[in-house]
């Protein structure tokens, strides 16, 4: 069952690299008490996620929190070596959370997973953003096509602040 506006989201966990290693979150920790803007792409470094997807978010960013957001969270079906890797290579600013579900048990359990295998991918997130407040979703944008950001940039999710 794929997850709709109006939902709470399911308890998952994260894997984060922070100063002193790697950390587990939990939706609790991510989402609880927070407005958040959640980007979801297929895989870290492939071309679309990062040359489209993330400079949509970036260039948006300091008007999204402008709007009342308390965090940016990017969630990808990588490890957290990976992801902490992508975090470094283009978040030169630190305006984003980067959520590793190596397992996609997040992606999974909010019924949003893509079977990109035939492309040597695996199993991976379909591409969309959503806006969640205190765990609970109030905008989503599933991209219909995970080669394009035509709905879930960053510019989108701002413009329905």
């Amino acid at each position: 069952m794929t997850i709709k506006v109006g939902d709470k989201l399911p308890e998952a966990k994260f894997r984060v690299m922070t100063a002193e290693g790697l950390q587990v979150r939990t939706t609790d920790d991510v989402f609880k008490g927070r407005k958040v803007a959640l980007f979801a792409v297929p895989g870290a470094y492939t071309g679309t996620c990062h040359k489209m997807h993330l400079p949509s978010i970036f260039l948006n960013a300091d008007a999204i929190k402008g709007k009342g957001v308390n965090t940016i969270a990017i969630v990808s079906v990588n490890d957290a070596f990976v992801m902490n890797a992508w975090k470094r290579d283009t978040d030169q600013r630190d305006e984003a959370t980067f959520l590793a579900d190596g397992n996609a048990e997040f992606t999974r359990a909010i019924g949003m997973e893509l079977d990109a295998s035939g492309n040597g991918l695996g199993i991976r997130s379909q591409r969309y953003s959503m806006l969640v407040d205190d765990g609970v979703i109030k905008k989503l944008n599933l991209e219909p096509a995970p080669g394009k950001v035509e709905v879930s940039g960053g510019d989108t999710l701002l413009g329905q602040l």
